[in-house]
């Protein structure tokens, strides 16, 4: 009969565990709260490559008009469901390698432990980010699958505008206040802020005042350099994201494994990290392609509108509109 031992566990260095469940949690607030729910972060653990969920398609026609003097047979209706499908993209943390001779030489006291703490923050930090451009990326084509109705371009006229802002919200039509949060490039972010000085800049007294907040309907920003909101030509465009709550969902599906080893054998000690974690993207209102897309997609993929499948009826229940500006 096999004797478990010590070698058969993972062991977690305490300050990796430590920094990076500190910097997770902040992050997730940042996600959910910062996002107002736009672009929410969530933890559950799923197995396999996708996650299936189905639901029931609103019905057409459910409420009509009834002929009073009418005998005929009524048409029955049915309730039929449909499904949502979120994707799984596994991650790896590493490996990173540095001699203890390093630490030495620093005269750092830590040694080793030093560099557990520092690539805990890294790593949670960097989960972060990727997580957010990821989120972005599929939020932004899932969206221009549904463009004839949800986008508003303005790129033949000029930068963003707050009147641009309200065109994009007005692909919402009387489901506009669902849209809670704004996703746009730095350029463009700047581009608004700078219009919006000139136009807000008046005179009291003598006293020149100028208002440097952008104006951006009571919606918070997110400003996100990825390039899922670039579209390169000459010149570029630009997208900006109008979001609804739960628009788009990163779930951190698999218990992420980070592991230090002492690695000998070489002319020099050597501490070595390495990691492997995973997280399921989903899109409101949408599925994954399994068929075209397939298992643990490229950032490529994600992008690809094809990739992902509109289930709902209207585009007013989607994750929100998008305006293309220069």
């Amino acid at each position: 009969m096999a004797t478990g031992t010590l070698s058969d566990f993972k062991l977690y260095e305490p300050q990796i565990r430590g920094a990076y469940i500190e910097q997770l949690t902040q992050a997730s607030r940042a996600f959910n709260e910062a996002s107002r729910g736009a672009i929410a972060m969530t933890t559950e653990s799923l197995a396999g490559q996708y996650r299936y969920e189905s639901y029931f398609k609103s019905i057409s026609s459910l409420i009509s008009r009834r002929d009073t003097a009418s005998t005929a047979a009524a048409t029955a209706l049915k309730l039929e469901q449909g499904e949502f499908v979120s994707v799984k993209l596994n991650r790896a943390v590493g490996p990173i390698d540095q001699t203890y001779d390093s630490f030495r030489k620093i005269a750092s006291e830590a040694g080793p432990e030093q560099m557990s703490f520092l690539l805990g923050t890294q790593v949670a930090k960097g989960i972060e980010l990727d997580q957010l451009n990821a989120c972005v990326r599929s939020s932004a084509a899932a969206i221009g699958a549904d463009a004839a109705n949800v986008e508003f371009d303005y790129s033949g006229t000029g930068d963003l505008s707050t009147s641009a802002l309200v065109q994009g919200l007005a692909k919402m039509g009387d489901a506009a206040d669902q849209v809670v949060a704004w996703v746009m490039h730095s350029k463009v972010y700047f581009d608004l802020v700078a219009a919006q000085i000139s136009a807000n800049t008046y005179e009291v007294a003598g006293t020149v005042i100028r208002e440097s907040a952008p104006v951006t309907l009571g919606r918070p920003v997110i400003v996100s350099d990825s390039d899922a909101l670039v579209i390169t030509g000459s010149p570029d465009n630009y997208l900006t994201l109008g979001l609804s709550e739960g628009a788009v969902v990163a779930t951190n599906s698999e218990q992420i494994d980070v592991v230090q080893e002492v690695v000998t054998g070489l002319d020099n000690l050597v501490a070595r990290l390495q990691g492997e974690f995973a997280y399921n993207v989903a899109v409101k209102g949408y599925q994954w392609d399994v068929t075209n897309g397939g298992a643990n997609p490229n950032d490529t993929a994600l992008a690809t509108t094809t990739n992902w499948d509109k289930q709902v009826a209207s585009h007013k229940d989607g994750p929100g509109v998008r305006i293309k500006t220069t």
